[in-house]
């Protein structure tokens, strides 16, 4: 009984076999034809297309179908050479389109350059043709002097202000990644940076959590009825918002929770931490900086500059230690500046590295001298949070999270 039943299951894999080796002659007799009616399909393509390299016709699109055109009619050759200059995404234009962008664009720049000249004409004599270094100053002048305004006005001007500052590096943000060959949800990213500040001042933490909620749910609609919207650019949209808007909020948290007048002083020196970091880590850094922090990155700062840069950064902090109001000894100072201080150049480096990714040299032309209002705040965002939150989580100002 043994042996029988030893032979049958043989016989049965024999036969399994053997179905498997017809199977697989099948399979390949299969592929050898699909790869003869490739080659023909390719000959029958390069003939149809002539003698112009990168040539090949195509059925009419859906897009093509509803401007006027129909199934049966001749298909339309597609040639590499005759393509539009730019990125794929401005292929679909026409050239009336095209030549209406361009005059668009050179329109624009005609007006710019008469603005430009008219500026200069009612400019002092003694003002004109000022160096590099001037230029620097005076805008950074009136930077300082619009943020000390709105910070020590009260709670709605500093979040006005905030909101203007997070809008402007949100959309400086999208112009590099757009270079990058990203594409982003500029309406969307700017929308979700400006209401991430009075979301998270009415709201609180709860706000800030809606908004970014909300701001995911858009843009995932966004990506599941845009076709051409890829994973990546829902990703480089929200981060625009959480990066320049979502950061930021930290210090309206801070603003809110100490009781006037001091909360605007509070917010100042938190500004002036993040400018006495650049200042020293310039002026060290300039005049005896040797060694190179990150040469790929940022080329210009050194660590001479960097440790500078933290020593400025803790001072000012230990002197918001004896600001009324907010609960803080010297060496919780010290060490929050450091931490601060680390956080405050990791940012800027960050910056430095979307800025070379996408081959800027500034994220902008807002601010004469510095480049974009960007590289003025790319050391402000991760300051910002982490001094809201060492704030907090210390106990040196009061603030419900939950």
């Amino acid at each position: 009984m043994a042996k029988e039943t030893t032979e049958a299951i043989d016989e049965t894999l024999q036969s399994d076999a053997d179905c498997a080796d017809n199977f697989s002659d099948e399979l390949t007799d299969l592929q050898r034809e699909a790869r003869a009616k490739l080659k023909t399909r390719v000959r029958e393509l390069t003939d149809a297309a002539g003698d112009e390299p990168g040539a090949f016709s195509a059925r009419p699109t859906t897009k093509e179908l509803g401007n006027g055109r129909e199934p049966e009619d001749p298909a339309i050759i597609y040639s590499s050479n005759k393509a539009p200059v730019g990125p794929p995404w401005h292929y679909d234009i026409t050239p009336d389109e095209a030549a209406a962008k361009q005059q668009k664009k050179e329109q624009r720049a005609l007006k710019r350059q008469k603005m430009k000249k008219n500026a200069l004409d009612k400019t002092p004599q003694k003002l004109k043709n000022p160096s590099g270094l001037q230029v620097r100053f005076r805008t950074g002048l009136v930077y300082t002097l619009v943020t000390i305004a709105c910070v020590f006005a009260g709670n709605i001007p500093t979040m006005i202000y905030l909101m203007v500052v997070a809008g402007i590096c949100a959309g400086e943000f999208y112009y590099m990644l757009r270079s990058d060959s990203k594409l982003p949800n500029e309406m969307l990213g700017i929308a979700g940076a400006v209401l991430f500040i009075p979301a998270v001042y009415f709201g609180g933490l709860a706000g800030g959590m809606l908004v970014a909620l909300v701001l995911l749910i858009a843009l995932l609609i966004w990506y599941v009825f845009w076709l051409r919207a890829r994973i990546q650019d829902v990703s480089v949209s929200f981060l625009g918002a959480a990066y320049t808007g979502l950061l930021l909020s930290g210090l309206m948290i801070i603003r809110a929770s100490v009781e006037p007048p001091w909360g605007g002083l509070v917010l100042f020196l938190l500004f002036l931490s993040v400018w006495a970091n650049d200042a020293f880590a310039y002026f060290v850094g300039s005049k005896i900086g040797k060694h190179k922090l990150a040469p790929r990155t940022s080329p210009k700062k050194s660590w001479e500059g960097f440790l500078a840069g933290l020593v400025g950064s803790m001072l000012v902090w230990v002197v918001m230690s004896f600001v009324p109001s907010v609960n803080l000894d010297i060496p919780t100072a010290l060490l929050f500046g450091l931490i601060c201080g680390l956080l405050e150049v990791l940012g800027d480096l960050a910056e430095s590295r979307i800025k070379r990714n996408s081959g800027f040299k500034d994220s902008g032309t807002i601010m004469p001298g510095h480049g974009g209002l960007l590289d003025r705040c790319d050391s402000l965002f991760l300051a910002s949070v982490s001094a809201a939150f060492l704030l907090i989580l210390g106990g040196c100002i009061p603030y419900d999270v939950f």
